[in-house]
């Protein structure tokens, strides 16, 4: 893993983590007193530019590549779990993508946008790819898509 990842990840973790132990341990009129510094942002990055002759790729088949990728511990790809936000596909043949987490403690954060972006750059007709991490808005369980939803009931 690049050091430089690693060590964005570990300042990620390490901010929610002490956050949450400050949360847990003064009471509700302290809490207010702590400044609440917003989260660093972390991006991923995959691919090499595309020719200027080569035919993008569709969105329908980004979405597709993004499907391909899950959180290992629930087994149902990011995109059914509604953590893609954004997907912009630039007239070079770029992707940019902004996506969240389940929660900002999630032991993964740093993985799962790697893995999108390492999917997507693999598809025919994308240059590079971009993912962006963002915290807002909170992911909650109403974005996940019908589908998702029904297989969560059957775990």
């Amino acid at each position: 893993m690049n050091e430089e990842i690693k060590k964005t990840e570990e300042e990620i973790i390490g901010a929610t983590e002490s956050r949450l132990l400050q949360a847990m341990s003064i009471d509700d009129t302290l809490a207010e007193t702590i400044p609440q510094e917003p989260l660093p942002d972390f991006v991923a990055y995959a691919g090499e530019s595309l020719a200027a002759d080569v035919q993008k790729a569709r969105e329908f088949d980004i979405i597709e590549q993004i499907r391909t990728v899950s959180d290992p511990e629930i087994p149902i790809n990011v995109y059914d779990m509604g953590l893609i936000y954004k997907i912009e596909q630039k007239e070079s043949g770029d992707v940019y993508i902004e996506m969240t987490l389940t929660a900002p403690t999630c032991p993964i954060a740093g993985v799962l946008p790697q893995q999108v972006a390492d999917a997507v750059a693999t598809l025919a007709g994308v240059g590079k790819t971009e993912v962006k991490l963002v915290w807002e808005p909170a992911w909650t369980p109403d974005k996940m898509k019908d589908e998702a939803k029904e297989m969560l009931e059957l775990l």
